[in-house]
């Protein structure tokens, strides 16, 4: 019943305790002190005060901590956020709020200094003097599986970003159990007759708070951002399917997966089976004894079948998705907004197929034939070859990739190119993140599987937002810090115009007609189209450029795989 997980259950090792409070607990903390005066904003629900910070290059607000929703907490747990309480005086929005409720494992980079089911807040990074002018904002939700991570995310501070010249806003939403239990009680008592994807309607909530109160830190409700990594880009493609999100956003950004084959989500009645068999187990019949059970309790519920933890996933309930995205993709019927989406070079290690062996042919012959039935493995090997250990390590890094979040990914960027009448910027990142600056002693100064073959799941999040100051942990280079001022500025510009080359630029004719570079020599980026037997793609690493993505073939059999021999893999439940 254990939904996909996006991240690896490693956890690498991390300096001392003591280093990584000095770095990360606060959101000025690595930026700078706090200026003399406090920045202040009038919000519909009262008065909150921030923090004025010094990013290195200019000065933003941090606002951190709001509440865009009352607690989901007694009867309102398993309930659709509600609208915040007003507040009297002025509110501090100095500190992250808590986390959502989650399993261990997934604070390392939390700023938050607690847990608690009372975590629906969310926080904000703006330029000073909100009066100036009509700012774009990127609203950006956290990762974690759908079962942990919070908007403090170190990975994800907005400062540097908002001195850019916009607004960003991290959003906490309910996880696990507390995000996603879809028992047909609480369909009842709704209101909608709908349960679960609470998670998903937290956000909705926060787009909706946004949307009411972004114009006091002088934001530009019309031009609202949705941004994700893993399963938050999973939550963007969501809403992009959604009738309710509609209108809330102009623009999407989605890295490293998608809610398409094979991260499907569940049915309703599925959902309603796993949620029901998660009361029995616990021996609750009704809400009201669920609703009366510690929220830590909730989180040790076993699975009798294998006695892991319940696992939850968005579901099609009919009220937030009334299909699956794929479906409503394909029709033609999501937000009809540029797109910009992309995946990483080492998403799974090669490792991860072979399942700890050598990586010879023979092996890979082997591996192959245990895990695709029929006939499949000489089409398979025939796209992934596999003729000396070199090849076996790059094609075992493809294929891995590529059925964890590669196809997802792609699937997304194909499905909105085709039908959502707006341009899809569609990239490879390749940028391994460096080893660790200061191991723990008796450790690896690299503890990733080797030898690292590109960018793993997950690294591209801190150079888009360009946080290495946040991860002191990593022994960044000057070519790091040059990858991340590229893709930095084009999330920026996509982030204002929904182009992420600068503004004027011609992108027609074939990449050898079109220039390199623009004029301020950020290399171009054209839109993703089908040109010469490929795909238009934007490599962003040491090496930025064009490309054209030959890798259709590969796509195409896995989606056929997916479909046919592997229907109940990963999140795609019956």
């Amino acid at each position: 019943m254990k939904s996909i997980r996006f991240a690896s259950t490693r956890r690498y090792p991390a300096l001392t305790a003591a280093a990584l409070l000095a770095a990360l607990l606060s959101p000025a903390a690595a930026s700078a002190a706090p200026a003399l005066s406090a920045p202040r904003a009038q919000l519909s629900d009262g008065v909150i005060e921030g923090v004025s910070i010094d990013t290195g290059q200019t000065r933003v607000h941090a606002f951190t901590g709001v509440p865009y929703a009352t607690p989901p907490v007694g009867p309102f747990r398993w309930r659709a956020p509600q609208p915040v309480a007003r507040w009297a005086g002025v509110r501090r929005a100095t500190e992250f709020g808590p986390r959502c409720m989650q399993s261990d494992g997934f604070a390392k980079t939390s700023r938050s200094t607690r847990m608690s089911e009372d975590c629906l807040y969310l926080n904000i990074w703006a330029p000073p003097d909100p009066q100036r002018a009509k700012l774009p904002v990127l609203v950006y939700f956290h990762t974690g599986d759908f079962e942990g991570g919070d908007g403090s995310d170190a990975r994800i501070d907005g400062a540097n970003l908002a001195a850019k010249g916009m607004i960003v806003v991290t959003v906490n939403y309910r996880l696990d159990v507390f995000g996603f239990f879809a028992h047909p009680d609480a369909a009842q008592e709704s209101g909608y007759g709908a349960a679960g994807n609470y998670g998903l309607l937290d956000q909705l909530a926060a787009l909706r708070w946004v949307r009411e109160n972004i114009a006091q830190f002088g934001g530009d409700r019309e031009q609202v951002t949705i941004g994700g990594q893993g399963a938050g880009a999973v939550s963007v493609s969501a809403h992009m399917a959604s009738p309710l999100s509609r209108g809330l956003f102009a623009r999407a950004i989605g890295q490293s997966a998608g809610a398409f084959t094979p991260i499907n989500f569940w049915t309703k009645e599925y959902a309603e089976d796993v949620s029901k068999a998660f009361a029995n187990r616990l021996g609750a019949s009704t809400l009201e004894a669920l609703r009366s059970r510690p929220a830590e309790a909730l989180l040790d519920v076993k699975d009798p079948e294998d006695e892991t933890p319940f696992g939850f996933w968005p579901t099609v309930d009919g009220y937030f998705l009334t299909e699956r995205p794929g479906a409503v993709f394909a029709a033609g019927g999501q937000a009809r907004v540029p797109l910009l989406v992309g995946s990483n070079s080492q998403e799974a290690h090669f490792s991860r197929v072979l399942e700890g062996r050598a990586p010879t042919p023979e092996n890979w012959r082997l591996m192959l034939e245990e895990i695709f039935p029929h006939n499949y493995p000489a089409q398979i090997m025939a796209l992934y070859p596999g003729g000396d250990e070199q090849e076996v390590m790059r094609s075992g890094t493809a294929l891995a990739s590529d059925m964890m979040f590669g196809i997802s990914t792609r699937l997304w960027a194909d499905l909105h190119r085709e039908t959502g009448a707006a341009p899809v910027y569609y990239y490879f990142f390749t940028q391994p993140r460096p080893p660790l600056a200061r191991p723990v002693p008796g450790e690896k100064a690299d503890p990733r599987p080797e030898p690292v073959m590109g960018a793993e799941h997950g690294a591209e999040v801190e150079y888009m937002f360009d946080n290495f100051r946040q991860q002191p942990q990593y022994a960044w280079m000057d070519e790091d810090r040059k990858v991340a001022r590229v893709f930095s500025d084009y999330a920026a510009r996509f982030v204002k115009t929904g182009d992420p080359n600068s503004e004027g630029l011609e992108k027609i004719g074939s990449p050898k007609e079109r220039p390199s570079f623009q004029r301020d020599g950020l290399p171009l980026w054209p839109p993703a189209r089908e040109e010469r037997g490929g795909l238009v793609r934007q490599s962003i690493g040491s090496d930025t450029r064009s490309i054209l993505d030959t890798d259709s073939e590969r796509y195409r059999l896995l989606h056929v795989l997916y479909k046919t021999a592997f229907p109940n893999v990963a999140g795609m439940k019956p």
